[in-house]
């Protein structure tokens, strides 16, 4: 019986750099981020949707893709539009998601961890069997956002509040990685995590 893990944490907090590592170890990794993107690709049943929702003038010319920047203008001044696409993209998401995760159990694997940033935000820890939280402090988190995106504190500091306060997903998790520390440090708490959970790749 394949377990399935769910990876989250916050912005800056180093949850890539956890994936990146269960993946050099040959764990499966399914991305929301990344389902996120492939749902949307040209053709796709919740890109036809989103483009019979708002129209074609929110296509690129040149391809027909989704025009990122001029949808998030639409659904950033619009809540009941930005309803509209979530109601859209969300259930393709996790519908991608769950055919990965049927797919990975089918080839044999042992243990599945679902990286999703919106775990306890979206209410989706029924997708999983144990949560896994990637903590880091207020201020580690905001000097590598500012470091990472090039951001000013100010615009630094609204990107971490517009989001679910880490040490509150803390109290949710079932385990933790403190990754304050060094790069050392977290792949000893990683390693440490898996042989506790006796999780096979």
């Amino acid at each position: 019986m394949a377990r399935i893990i769910g990876l989250t944490g916050g912005i800056a907090s180093g949850k890539s750099t956890i994936s990146t590592m269960l993946q050099e170890k040959g764990y499966t990794i399914i991305d929301a981020d990344l389902a996120a993107r492939m749902v949307v690709e040209v053709g796709q049943p919740a890109y036809l949707a989103i483009v019979e929702e708002f129209g074609e003038g929110i296509l690129h010319e040149n391809d027909s893709a989704i025009n990122r920047e001029k949808l998030g203008g639409i659904i950033f001044n619009s809540e009941e539009k930005r309803k509209m696409l979530n109601s859209i993209v969300h259930p393709a998401v996790r519908s991608m998601m769950l055919q990965h995760k049927d797919e990975a159990i089918a080839s044999g694997k042992n243990t599945i961890f679902m990286d999703i940033p919106l775990l306890f935000e979206s209410d989706l820890t029924w997708m999983v069997e144990r949560t896994l939280v990637i903590y880091v402090n207020e201020e580690t988190q905001l000097s590598r956002l500012m470091e990472r995106n090039h951001l000013n504190r100010q615009d630094a500091q609204a990107r971490i509040a517009s989001q679910f306060p880490l040490k509150d997903k803390v109290n949710l998790a079932d385990a933790v990685i403190d990754n304050n520390g060094t790069l050392h440090d977290t792949k000893e708490q990683l390693e440490a995590l898996l042989t506790e959970w006796d999780l096979q790749p």
